[in-house]
């Protein structure tokens, strides 16, 4: 047993053999994190004293060699191997929500698109779900496997839980969705999970990037920024392949009703078929251009591995301190 000390919060847990982040949320102390897999990268710590190892000896995807030898680690699959001190931002204030299993009924489904299926799931109405706005549940298939989803609701607005689910071929849940799911069918889910929620106690600019369905956490935290008044300026930058995969109308609609928020939408292959005068490339690229000092904003990102790791690349090169850097790396499952 070792003792994990958190700097500069000062909390501290015990930590045996497990992962620093299941020891953590055991012990009720809400570090950040995202994908519990080493993909995404938010539950990087900086380590001041002590040492880790990784499963296996492999270092996880999102720590790069470079931050490695500066001593960062990922706690989500990083173990104990001496009393650690740790340089980590707890995530949020107040306890964190309590994780359940629930029951939830289908009570609609619409192609928001041609490749994204919008799900709202109805629980009983004798229960209630606590989250927190940009968190995710899993879906738990009756054959024992889960997928996890972002919810793209807000918590004042939790009549139905809702949930984008993309289409890509061999995708277990999302063949299931697209084929077979039916309204009224009964899924469970269990959750809620993650730590990509806004940091209420800033009153900095935030700039949100997102990546495909990566827009549905983010759509869930604007719309509870947007509730809770939050008066800084908020930007959204969504990168797409084509015009048809923007498939909300919401950002337009949110630039309209709010002066402090504006969006920029990116295609990286527009069709030549749709006449596009806005932003081409890759989101991250336009942000870089558009950008060039970072350094008093905060940076929230939410899409697939390789564009998160993009934008919190660029954040950095252009000023951004790592720990004002929050993502959610979507890893898609075909198994």
């Amino acid at each position: 047993m070792h003792r994990v000390t958190l700097s500069p919060g000062g909390s501290v847990f015990d930590a045996a053999e497990e992962t620093i982040l299941n020891a953590a949320l055991r012990q009720g102390v809400a570090l950040p994190y995202g994908c519990r897999n080493g993909q995404c990268g938010a539950c990087k710590a900086q380590i001041l004293a002590g040492e880790v190892d990784y499963p296996e000896g492999a270092q996880p995807a999102a720590l790069t060699d470079a931050e490695a030898r500066q001593g960062w680690c990922l706690c989500c699959q990083a173990r104990a191997r001496s009393d650690l001190t740790l340089r980590v931002r707890e995530a949020g204030s107040g306890a964190a929500p309590e994780v359940r299993t629930l029951p939830a009924r289908v009570a609609r489904l619409e192609r928001l698109c041609h490749d994204v299926m919008g799900i709202w799931l109805q629980l009983p109405k004798s229960e209630r779900l606590v989250f927190r706005a940009g968190q995710y549940i899993e879906i738990l298939m009756r054959d024992g496997r889960q997928r996890a989803f972002s919810l793209a609701n807000a918590p004042h607005d939790d009549e139905f839980l809702q949930l984008h689910v993309r289409y890509y071929a061999g995708g277990i849940f999302a063949e299931y969705a697209f084929h077979t799911l039916k309204v009224k069918e009964l899924l469970r889910i269990r959750g809620p999970y993650g730590s990509f929620c806004l940091r209420e106690d800033s009153a900095r600019p935030a700039i949100f990037v997102a990546g495909g369905t990566g827009f549905a956490p983010i759509k869930a935290v604007l719309e509870h920024a947007f509730a809770k008044g939050v008066a800084q300026p908020l930007e959204l930058y969504w990168g797409v392949r084509a015009a048809r995969d923007l498939y909300s109308p919401l950002p337009r609609q949110w630039a309209a009703e709010h002066p402090n928020f504006s969006w920029i939408p990116v295609l990286s292959e527009p069709s030549p078929e749709e006449p596009w005068s806005g932003c081409r490339g890759y989101v991250h690229e336009t942000l870089a251009a558009q950008h060039p000092d970072l350094s008093g904003y905060d940076l929230y990102t939410c899409g697939p591995p390789v564009m998160t790791k993009a934008v919190a690349e660029v954040g950095i090169r252009h000023g951004a301190p790592p720990e004002r850097i929050y993502s959610d790396a979507f890893e898609f499952a075909a198994k």
